[in-house]
């Protein structure tokens, strides 16, 4: 790929301007949103809800295209013992297998996501990350999710991760593009907020917590400064971003305790799978399992369910 034929944007934002996030403030909002009660027909929408905003996941070294075709069958059947179910958003997988999902998921409003740009470290030249982009759409993804370079972010070379998440934004041609900025290794919420407002600004369509391969992953704390960001981003240039937590979420509890701080931070505009998403599998299970306590009063056992 022709790299000096990428456009990319000559400006960015000025970092040091940022103002300093107050962690107990963040503390005793998320402390509130889990405390709140849910009845029992807003908890069965709400379920629903977090059903259609998943990325059904497999990101292993041992992903066959067998596996990947499960996955896809599962994502367009959940569970076909509760009628009316809504699709998972996307099934999200390697470059490589973009294609077999592609194929599996023919005739299916559920996109294919796929990462990208040296997933999961990010320790690869531009070059190679935008070859890895490029392969991703060209087998037909529709959305795109990149990790940022952290250790450059870490070392406050904001300019190459800025320009970076541009040129990949420009490769993504029609693609929806995630920004991962893998919070657990950024260490503050300081830097969580400036890593956002850095990507939002180089073009991200969404911006993503976790690859899901280190702890901490997504946390509460870290998604309300992210969508705090979101929301003073939106009021500064009027453009919304999605904002997508992974990795850990894995309960439907907490999925319900995640939508509650999504609405009372940005609102119903962002209540939808095009604004926000989930980055899990596992997740779909136990929310079927909610599903069908509500249905039947009795828990179904887990074997009940499909393996991801």
């Amino acid at each position: 790929m022709n790299l000096s034929a990428i456009n990319v944007p000559s400006r960015m934002p000025d970092l040091s301007t940022g103002s300093r996030i107050d962690e107990v403030g963040i503390n005793e909002r998320v402390a509130r949103f889990q405390s709140r009660s849910i009845k029992t027909a807003s908890k069965v929408e709400a379920l629903r809800l977090v059903l259609s905003m998943i990325d059904l996941t497999t990101l292993e070294g041992q992903d066959t295209a067998g596996k990947v075709g499960q996955l896809c069958q599962k994502a367009i059947h959940l569970h076909d013992a509760i009628p009316g179910l809504p699709h998972v958003a996307a099934v999200c997988v390697y470059p490589t297998m973009v294609g077999v999902a592609r194929q599996a998921l023919e005739g299916h409003d559920i996109k294919v996501a796929s990462v990208a740009t040296a997933f999961p470290s990010g320790m690869a030249s531009l070059a190679v990350k935008l070859d890895d982009t490029k392969v991703a759409v060209e087998q037909g993804a529709n959305e795109i999710d990149m990790v940022i370079s952290r250790g450059a972010f870490l070392q406050g070379e904001y300019g190459r991760v800025f320009d970076e998440i541009a040129t990949v934004k420009d490769a993504c041609g029609d693609a929806h593009l995630k920004v991962i900025l893998e919070t657990g290794e950024l260490g503050t919420l300081d830097r969580v907020q400036g890593a956002s407002m850095l990507a939002m600004h180089a073009g991200a369509d969404f911006i993503k917590t976790s690859t899901g391969k280190i702890q901490p992953a997504a946390t509460m704390q870290v998604t309300l400064v992210m969508l705090q960001a979101i929301k003073d981003f939106y009021c500064k240039t009027g453009r919304m971003v999605g904002m997508k937590p992974a990795g850990g979420i894995s309960k439907a509890k907490l999925a319900i305790h995640y939508l509650v701080m999504l609405r009372e931070t940005l609102g119903n505009a962002w209540m939808t799978p095009e604004w926000f998403r989930f980055g899990a599998s596992s997740l779909a299970n136990d929310v079927l399992m909610q599903l069908m306590k509500q249905a039947t009063g009795v828990y179904q056992s887990a074997d009940y369910f499909s393996k991801d």
